[in-house]
C-alpha cells in the first residue's frame, strides 16, 4: 500500500518508534488501575496523553503510538459510555498525538500510529498474553471492524495492530483492516520463538507477506531476549520491514503487584535488531524517554 508513511519506511532510515504509554502517565501521577488502563485518561485527562507524547516525541521518536490500546466499544460500554461518545474517545486518540508533533520544534516529520489492542485487553484480565479466546476468527473480525472503521476515520498514518498473541486474531485483523486504505503494522507479542497462543513465529507471519495492507511486522509487548529470532524470522518469511518494540526486560509480579529485575533493554541490543532487519524500533512497558533518547541518538537513529 502506498502512502506518505509507507515511503517514509522505505526511504532507508530507521525510524524510532515511543516507549510506553503507562509507564510514562504513571510517573506523572496518574492512577491507571482500572480496566480501561491509560484508555480511561482519554475521557477524564486528555490533555496528560498529550503530554505523554510530546515528552517521547521531544526525545526524538518519528512515530507516537496514541493511547487506544484498551478503548474498545465494549470497553467503553461497561463505564456507560454510548457508542457515538465511545467512536469520539477513540478518534480523540489519534487526535492528541497529531496536537503533540504540532507543539514539536523539529524539521523531520512526526508520524502518529493508532494503538489497535487484541482483544484480549478488552476483557484485562491478561488474555493477550494467551490468546486461544475460544472465538472463531469470523467473531474476532467482527469485534476488530467497527472500531478499525472509527480509528481509519481519524486518518492515522499507520494503524498499529499491536500485541497480538495469537495467530487466529492476526488473521480476524488482517480481514479486518481490508479497504480501510490505512496502512497497518502487525506486531506479535512473544515468548520463546513462538506467538503466546504457542504457534511458531514462521507460521504466523506468513500470511501477512501477502496483506497489501500490511507495510510491517514484529513484535512488541515482549522480553529484550526475545526480539533477534523473531526478528530475522519476520524478515525473511515476509520481506517486509520489521517492528520492534519489546519491553524494559523486568518481570511482573503478580502477588506483590511490582516490576522485579533490571532492565534488559540496552542501546547494543537495539543496533543488533537494526542490523537484523528492524525499521522500526522503540519500547513498549517500562520503556521511557530517556531509552528513546538513547536509540535516537545512537548510531542509526533519528
Amino acid at each position: 500500500m502506498t502512502s506518505a508513511f509507507a515511503d517514509a519506511l522505505a526511504s532507508g532510515r530507521p525510524l524510532v518508534l515511543d516507549g510506553g504509554m503507562s509507564n510514562q502517565l504513571e510517573a506523572a501521577g496518574h492512577d491507571l488501575s482500572d480496566e480501561l488502563w491509560s484508555a480511561r485518561l482519554l475521557a477524564e485527562a486528555p490533555g496528560a496523553i498529550t503530554e505523554a507524547h510530546l515528552a517521547y516525541y521531544e526525545a526524538g521518536a518519528d512515530v507516537a503510538i496514541t493511547a487506544g490500546y484498551q478503548a474498545t466499544f465494549e470497553g467503553f460500554a461497561r463505564r456507560g459510555f454510548g457508542r457515538e461518545r465511545s467512536a469520539e474517545l477513540m478518534a480523540l486518540g489519534v487526535g492528541l498525538a497529531r496536537e503533540a508533533a504540532r507543539r514539536v520544534r523539529t524539521d523531520r516529520p512526526l508520524w502518529v500510529a493508532a494503538s489497535v489492542g487484541p482483544y484480549g485487553a478488552m476483557l484485562a484480565d491478561g488474555s493477550e498474553y494467551r490468546g486461544r479466546y475460544g472465538l472463531t476468527v469470523e467473531a474476532l473480525e467482527r469485534f476488530h471492524r467497527p472500531r478499525l472503521e472509527v480509528l481509519a476515520a481519524a486518518r492515522p498514518d499507520v494503524l498499529a495492530l499491536e500485541t497480538v498473541p495469537d495467530a487466529d486474531e492476526a488473521a480476524a485483523l488482517l480481514r479486518a483492516v481490508r479497504g480501510l486504505n490505512v496502512p497497518a503494522w502487525l506486531s506479535y507479542t512473544v515468548a520463546g520463538g513462538r506467538t503466546r497462543a504457542g504457534q511458531p513465529l514462521e507460521e504466523a507471519f506468513a500470511p501477512a507477506a501477502d496483506a497489501d495492507e500490511v507495510i510491517a511486522v514484529g513484535v512488541n509487548c515482549c522480553a529484550p531476549e526475545d526480539v533477534p529470532g523473531a526478528v530475522e524470522t519476520a524478515a525473511r518469511v515476509t520481506g517486509k520491514p520489521v517492528v520492534a518494540y519489546p519491553n524494559s526486560g523486568e518481570t511482573w509480579d503478580a502477588v506483590a503487584r511490582s516490576w522485579r529485575g533490571r532492565s534488559s533493554f540496552t542501546p547494543e541490543r537495539v543496533r543488533a535488531w537494526r542490523a537484523s532487519g528492524a525499521r522500526l524500533v522503540g519500547g513498549c512497558c517500562r520503556v521511557g524517554p530517556d531509552t528513546i533518547r538513547s536509540i535516537a541518538s545512537g548510531p542509526g537513529g533519528g
